[in-house]
C-alpha cells in the first residue's frame, strides 16, 4: 500500500512539471519551425554567397524564437501610431482582396480580434449553465450576445456561450442560452479552465471539496 502512495505522491510531484516542459518544448519547436521556414525562404531569393550565413542561422538553438518574439513586438511598436495603423490598414485590405485566402484570412482576423481584443468580452466571465439537459450543470465561457439576422429571430435577451469539454478545452459546443438561464460566476477564467481540465477535481481559490466517503 505505502509502494503504491509514494508512486502516486512522486508522480503528482513531477507530473506538472514534465507537462509543463513539454509544452514549452513544443512552442519552441512551433517557434523555431516558422523561424526555419522564413529562412529557407529567404534562402530561395537570395545569392548562393549568403548560403552558409543562413545555414549558420539555422543551427542556433533557440533563435527562431528570440526572433520571432522579436518581431511581434516590433510590430506591435510599429502599428501602434497613426502611421502603422494606416500602413497596416492598406495591408489588411491588400490580403482581402486575394481569391480564396481572403475567405480564411477575414475569419480568422475576426475570430482573433474577437478574442484578443482588450475591449472584448470573449472568455472573459465563466458561467453555470444547465447542459445537456435541465438539471445537468457545467462550465461555460461567455463569447458574446447574438447580433444581426440571429438576434432578429431570437431576440435580444440572450447570451452567446462556449460549453468546452473535459479534460481537453479546446473542443466544445457554441450555444446561445437567455440570460436568465444562466448563472455568472466570481471565479477568475483561469480558475474556471483549471476546474474544467481537472474535471471536478482542483477547486477554485475559496471554494473546497468534500472529501470522499
Amino acid at each position: 500500500m505505502s509502494f503504491k502512495k509514494y508512486l502516486l505522491t512522486g508522480l503528482l510531484v513531477w507530473l506538472p512539471l514534465a507537462i509543463t516542459i513539454w509544452v514549452l518544448l513544443w512552442l519552441m519547436g512551433l517557434l523555431d519551425g516558422i523561424f526555419m521556414g522564413l529562412v529557407t525562404a529567404l534562402q530561395a531569393v537570395t545569392s548562393d554567397s549568403m548560403t552558409v550565413f543562413w545555414e549558420q542561422l539555422k543551427h542556433i538553438p533557440g533563435l527562431g524564437v528570440v526572433l520571432v518574439f522579436g518581431g511581434l513586438l516590433i510590430t506591435g511598436a510599429l502599428v501602434s501610431n497613426v502611421a502603422g495603423r494606416w500602413w497596416l490598414g492598406h495591408w489588411h485590405r491588400l490580403l482581402a482582396k486575394i481569391p480564396v485566402f481572403k475567405s480564411i484570412y477575414n475569419s480568422v482576423k475576426k475570430v482573433s480580434d474577437t478574442l484578443f481584443s482588450s475591449n472584448g468580452n470573449a472568455f472573459r466571465t465563466a458561467l453555470l449553465v444547465q447542459y445537456p439537459r435541465a438539471g445537468s450543470w457545467t462550465i461555460a465561457f461567455q463569447t458574446g450576445s447574438p447580433t444581426g439576422e440571429v438576434a432578429k429571430h431570437l431576440g435580444n435577451d440572450l447570451v452567446s456561450v462556449y460549453v468546452p469539454t473535459t479534460p481537453n478545452p479546446t473542443s466544445g459546443f457554441f450555444l446561445m442560452l437567455p440570460r436568465a438561464d444562466v448563472i455568472e460566476l466570481k471565479m477568475t477564467v483561469d480558475e474556471a479552465l483549471t476546474y474544467v481540465i481537472s474535471m471536478g477535481s482542483v477547486a477554485p481559490a475559496g471554494a473546497s471539496i468534500a472529501p470522499p466517503k
